[in-house]
């Protein structure tokens, strides 16, 4: 059985978290910085979009194959930058801060701070995506297109992955499915079920969506690598 109750928090809060609304949880995700910074870009490039023109074919092409690909992104973001293991060369230790903030955020799922993409990371993955939406696409008005549905999935990736670690309920099929498919990643086994917006595609293609009822509950899902 998954427990996720807070071990330090009084009643008082565990009672305000358990009621939470969607309204209360949109207003506490906007107090944080990464939404700002992706809806920032998003609005930049929606402007610049327009500006450019130059519709084509490819720019409806374009959302419909990242769209796809999606949750393979996900999930090899997750397991392989993530989940990466410290690696010393020397006296020097390999580890990106996305890697370390998630293992903080595997210790402590329900630190809000920690659930957001780090700023420090994010902005140098906003300016690697706005070089590549300019210098790798023939035309530039289809590498607009490119990075505005990165920035849209980006906030979508946000939103969803905030909303499964607060105590929102789920009301729908669909939602219920992938805030049960993240839970059972940190509560469960963190050694599957990497995928975070989506439930039963990547993880199902790659062998990580096994039945959690016959999957033993890992000792480490709060403490990765310590094996």
């Amino acid at each position: 059985m998954m427990n996720d109750r807070p071990t330090t928090t009084s009643h008082s809060a565990r009672t305000v978290r358990r009621s939470l609304t969607l309204r209360a949880a949109a207003h506490e995700f906007l107090r944080h910085p990464s939404p700002w910074m992706i809806a920032t870009v998003f609005v930049a490039t929606l402007a610049a979009r327009f500006a450019v023109g130059d519709w084509q074919l490819t720019d409806a092409m374009v959302p419909v194959v990242i769209a796809a690909m999606f949750p393979l992104i996900e999930w090899i973001i997750h397991v392989t930058v993530l989940h990466w293991r410290p690696r010393h060369l020397g006296p020097l230790t390999i580890d990106s801060e996305l890697a370390r903030k998630h293992r903080e955020h595997h210790v402590d799922p329900r630190d809000i701070p920690l659930i957001f993409i780090p700023p420090k990371s994010l902005l140098l993955t906003i300016v690697a995506l706005v070089a590549i939406a300019l210098l790798a696409f023939p035309r530039t008005g289809l590498g607009l297109t490119f990075l505005l549905t990165i920035t849209t999935l980006g906030l979508l990736y946000e939103w969803t992955h905030y909303l499964i670690h607060t105590d929102y309920k789920p009301q729908h099929a669909l939602y219920r499915a992938i805030w049960r498919n993240h839970r059972h990643h940190h509560y469960k086994n963190e050694h599957y079920w990497f995928t975070v917006t989506t439930s039963g595609t990547a993880d199902r293609v790659l062998g990580t969506a096994p039945d959690p009822a016959t999957t033993p509950t890992s000792p480490t899902a709060r403490n990765l690598h310590a094996d």
